[in-house]
């Protein structure tokens, strides 16, 4: 028997329920698939963007970047200039050397004239003019210091005539040789072997790595008072900027800290990136305002000690940009805001020259309270709520400089001081010993010093060791 219409129907209805609910069913598991495959996605582009950080768009230091970031042109592709001086540029020459400088003069005289070999007669302008520099065939004087020996026919007794202490101490070295050592070995980044070549090479003398060593610890001897002079000067200064690298001492890590002052640098080598760096070395009275990056060991220092604190705005905008490089819309629109609050207030600071102090002061401080309503107010992200909650809790260290004179938005100061000492870690590849420790902390406090205050290091390491020498005081580094 055949069913009926009514049952057709019916049965046919069921089999489009049925579809219906496959169909609702296989989309469920399809948005629920969309879903996972999103969240995977956010979750990757996340870990990307972390994995992508660089000193561009983060704290990270420069030398971590394995490939440097490209530079971006808005202007689209440059033509590529001529090597050499540009057009436009001012020309640079030296100065010539005075006569008190000139220690030999040669003349040259014609006898005839070379067209027709009549007589010439002088003529009173100045004559052509090349002045030359040479080093001596042997730039070295070797002095022999003689004590000589007599007997007394009295109390037949031998006695030796005393040679002066400073040559005693000297040795090998006079205070200008061992300059030399230290100048080549600190601020050239030189080795024992490549100045033992020198000295053969160029000095022709025959000098081993260890009487180096020895001429070096001569020197940082010698730069010992005043490095520790310039150590206990810190705690009194009214603005420091700190910053800290890693240290390699045969096989251990260790961190050198910078301490720059508005008059001398001062390095330290220490084995901790704590604290208690700053405890040690400023004590708990420090009364200046301490300009640095936002590393965990100042906030614990400024709330431990309640510190004034500067903190980097260059890190504050690399921190900024990381945002842009996620995939969140939200997270990006909150980051241009807050880059924009950021540029404006830069804005402010490059027009100071234009502008009245009262009028500056209060344009920075505007400035300053629109990056602060933009930056406190964030969407719920993770990575824009860790930023705005930052600002909550330290935004007004952020903006020391908007009130204390003197205080710089950056720690470009103390960042551009430590980076001779990124440099020589590159070169020497560190130091072995808690005596060459103790050179690096020395030698690179003279050398960053030196060039705040304008003076040469090479005058000043001979100055210190003939004082050394003599045992009379160090020349001081503090203005």
């Amino acid at each position: 028997m055949e069913p009926t219409r009514e049952q057709q129907y019916r049965r046919r209805i069921a089999e489009l329920e049925s579809q219906l609910r496959q169909r609702d069913e296989r989309i469920a598991a399809l948005e629920r698939q969309v879903a996972d495959l999103t969240a995977t996605v956010t979750k990757l582009t996340a870990t990307v963007a972390k994995l992508s950080k660089n000193s561009s768009n983060s704290s990270k230091p420069p030398s971590s970047d394995i490939v440097k970031p490209p530079k971006a042109n808005a202007k689209g592709p440059r033509r590529r200039r001529r090597i050499g001086g540009q057009p436009g540029h001012p020309k640079h020459e030296r100065e010539p050397f005075g006569p008190d400088q000139v220690n030999c003069v040669w003349e040259y005289e014609l006898d005839e004239c070379p067209a027709c070999g009549g007589r010439l007669k002088p003529l009173k302008r100045a004559p052509r003019v090349i002045q030359q520099v040479e080093i001596l065939e042997r730039p070295i004087r070797i002095t022999e210091h003689r004590g000589l020996r007599y007997r007394c026919p009295h109390c037949r007794k031998e006695h030796t005539a005393a040679v002066p202490k400073p040559v005693v101490k000297a040795g090998l070295a006079g205070p200008r040789l061992t300059a030399l050592v230290g100048y080549l070995k600190g601020v050239c980044h030189a080795s024992f072997s490549t100045i033992c070549k020198f000295f053969h090479d160029v000095l022709n003398l025959t000098i081993s790595r260890g009487a180096l060593a020895k001429l070096i610890h001569k020197a940082s001897s010698a730069l010992a008072a005043v490095h520790q002079a310039l150590r206990a000067r810190l705690p009194d200064e009214p603005r420091l900027n700190v910053d800290e690298t890693g240290h390699k001492e045969h096989g251990r890590s260790l961190w050198t800290w910078c301490f720059r002052a508005e008059m001398f640098t001062l390095f330290k080598i220490d084995p901790s990136r704590g604290s208690d760096v700053l405890l040690d070395v400023l004590g708990k009275e420090f009364d200046g305002v301490l300009g640095c990056d936002y590393f965990s060991a100042y906030r614990k220092y400024m709330k431990d000690f309640d510190v004034s604190v500067q903190f980097c705005l260059a890190h504050l905008i690399r921190d900024v940009k990381f945002l842009l490089t996620l995939s969140d819309k939200v997270t990006q629109n909150y980051g241009r805001r807050l880059l924009d609050g950021l540029r404006k207030l830069f804005e402010v600071i490059h027009r100071r020259d234009r502008m009245t102090p009262d009028r500056f002061q209060r344009a920075l401080a505007q400035a300053r309270r629109r990056v602060l309503d933009v930056g406190r107010r964030a969407p719920p992200r993770s990575e824009a709520r860790n930023l705005a909650d930052r600002l909550r809790q330290h935004g007004d260290a952020y903006f020391q400089f908007v009130t204390t004179p003197g205080v710089e938005p950056t720690n470009n100061l103390a960042e551009q001081a430590i980076r001779f000492v990124v440099i020589d870690r590159r070169v020497t590849q560190g130091t072995r010993s808690e005596r060459g420790r103790a050179w690096c902390e020395r030698i690179w406090t003279i050398i960053a010093t030196c060039a705040q205050q304008g003076r040469s290091v090479f005058e000043y390491l001979r100055d210190a060791i003939i004082a050394h020498f003599n045992g009379q005081p160090i020349p001081s580094l503090i203005a």
